[in-house]
């Protein structure tokens, strides 16, 4: 068998015989072996009889969620590719072939995109505004952005794959987020992806309103975006924050005045801060990103590889260690100077530069040895 057609169902009787007879009925045109199933998640409404009158399989999902459902369905497909798609007549799956054209060419996924940046059209009143001009065109700028998939529309539910792929990916979510989450991982390992224009048509459901909803569903998209980049969730705002502090440091200890501000001792506080939570930063980008690889959230990564053989507990160790007495070090000049005044008044911008960076410096050092224990701990596991 060449392609099994997963359709999700959730109490779909108002669309779901259009979308089972067009999905036989393009596999038939083009000549195409193939089986549909409906992922039924526990329609009330008759769906499933709706269902197995055409000729389709239906396998009941206990799990709830978009994600779920889809992920049942995968599982009990046999053919060696598989288009999913929504069962609202939404998309119109005589379409199908299109996509097992370019499963045929060796592609791993092939989105669908409805937007006109990728070769789409959306009829009217097939998408609301907010997700047509804001919504969608952002999230798919970020996912080419954060991880380099090359789609434009990322949240397009008709797409094809080879099953052995999807079943490699290893997919976590059971929500609406599964799809965004097959195209991440998909572009994290390397695979081939291709994109095919297709045509949204209006929601043709009237027993019920769509199962979307804008802004929870959204922050769920952006919440898993962020879990699934360690780079942009930590390691460049950490960079960013350690530049600024080096940079308030450089230009505080001499006390240089900037545009006619004198930058003193309260730049030194503000620097310290920075230097700190960029540092704690970095330290969630490593960790996250050894969790989320030792779990199989995350793809491996060549360069925590590379970083595992170059670097070991006792550099990390060393190197803490030698901040954190350098720091006491500075501490105990400024200590020093208030026993020869006789533990009594000190000039504060004078002793405040060596207090500040020494703090910020055994703090860095004593965080340095803490996190070198923790991320060799992490990294045990992969070994």
């Amino acid at each position: 068998m060449e392609l099994s057609v997963v359709l999700p169902c959730l109490n779909e009787a108002d669309t779901l015989e259009t979308c089972v007879r067009k999905a036989w009925g393009a596999m038939r045109d083009a000549g195409i072996e193939g089986e549909v199933i409906v992922a039924d998640n526990g329609s009330t409404d008759g769906s499933p009889a709706i269902a197995e009158r055409l000729g389709a399989r239906v396998v009941h999902v206990r799990d709830k969620g978009y994600g779920a459902a889809l992920a049942g369905g995968f599982e009990a497909a046999r053919g060696r590719f598989v288009v999913m798609g929504d069962a609202d007549d939404s998309y119109d799956f005589l379409e199908i072939p299109r996509f097992v054209v370019k499963l045929r060419e060796g592609y791993d996924l092939v989105q669908g995109c409805r937007l006109p940046s990728g070769g789409g059209a959306v009829l009217p009143g097939a998408m609301p505004a907010l997700h047509r001009f804001w919504g969608n065109p952002m999230f798919s700028f970020l996912a080419r952005k954060m991880f380099g998939a090359p789609v434009h529309d990322v949240y397009c539910g008709l797409r094809g794959f080879r099953r052995e792929f999807q079943a490699s990916l290893a997919q976590r979510c059971t929500g609406m987020e599964f799809a965004t989450e097959m195209i991440i991982k998909a572009s994290l390992t390397g695979a081939k992806l291709a994109e095919v224009p297709i045509t949204l048509h209006p929601d043709g459901r009237k027993a019920h309103a769509p199962h979307l909803r804008t802004f929870r569903d959204g922050w769920k998209t952006l919440r898993f975006f962020l879990m699934s980049s360690p780079r942009w969730l930590y390691l460049v705002p950490g960079v960013v924050l350690i530049a600024a502090g080096a940079l308030g440091f450089a230009l505080a200890l001499p006390g240089v005045r900037l545009f006619g501000a004198h930058l003193d001792v309260h730049t030194l506080l503000v620097s310290g801060l920075a230097a700190l939570l960029g540092f704690n930063l970095i330290v969630f980008a490593m960790c996250a990103k050894v969790f989320g690889i030792t779990e199989g959230f995350l793809p491996p990564d060549p360069r925590i590889e590379a970083f595992f053989r170059r670097v070991r507990l006792e550099h990390g160790l060393i190197a803490g260690g030698a901040s954190f007495l350098f720091g006491v070090a500075l501490i105990a000049v400024a200590a020093a100077a208030w026993w020869r005044s006789g533990f009594g008044d000190l000039d504060y911008p004078s002793t405040m530069r060596w207090v500040v960076p020494g703090t910020v410096l055994a703090a860095l050092g004593f965080q340095a040895v803490l996190a070198s224990f923790l991320v060799s701990l992490l990294g045990m596991g992969r070994r």
